[in-house]
């Protein structure tokens, strides 16, 4: 595999983290012998684009919580995200500041009440817009990856919505699935087909 190109997995980032210990990316980096650190964007209340108030089940244009993070790998852009959160949740903590939070947002979400059960991912590829190809540093005509997540708590209410944008030759994504068969209950409950619009 080239020694420039990043294998990433979601679970490290969606685990509450203990007390006095970094945040997720730093160490995923630190084990792959990498050096990982993010820089923030901006940080504060947003009208909601209208997928991300669709995902928080909010009106569209509601006031949100943004936090936009570029992420850098041995000092290189390697992705960068905007993280959304309800004002309800967010609002006068440190999620909306420009301050690095201690653990990382979902260790003070954890704190907050806030603990993801269920966590849905969407992949899509395309070109960058200009912004995103100048703040990346891709080549022109170089393809991203766009990754959306929502996380809702046991409840099935969202509270977090992701966009990451990453340069797609720079990347692998990769995902491990439990499967549980409910062994001794039946079978399996049969999958219901989603959709996309």
């Amino acid at each position: 595999m080239n020694a420039n190109r990043w294998v990433s997995t979601s679970m490290p980032y969606l685990t509450p983290r203990e007390k006095g210990r970094g945040d997720a990316w730093a160490a995923d980096a630190a084990a792959q012998g990498r050096r990982g650190t993010q820089r923030i964007l901006h940080a504060g209340e947003v009208a909601a684009p209208a997928e991300v108030a669709r995902l928080l089940g909010l009106a569209e244009g509601e006031s949100v919580v943004v936090r936009r993070r570029l992420i850098l790998l041995d000092d290189e852009p390697n992705e960068l995200t905007n993280t959304y959160y309800p004002v309800g949740i967010a609002r006068g903590t440190g999620l909306a500041g420009m301050a690095k939070i201690p653990g990382g947002a979902v260790t003070l979400l954890a704190r907050l009440g806030h603990v993801g059960a269920l966590v849905r991912e969407d992949v899509t590829a395309g070109n960058p817009d200009t912004e995103e190809r100048e703040t990346l540093r891709t080549a022109p005509g170089e393809p991203v990856l766009r990754l959306t997540r929502v996380t809702l708590d046991r409840a099935d209410r969202p509270f977090q919505v992701d966009r990451m944008v990453m340069p797609a030759n720079r990347q692998r994504l990769r995902y491990e699935i439990a499967i549980d068969h409910g062994l001794g209950s039946g079978p399996p409950a049969p999958l219901t087909p989603e959709r996309s619009p």
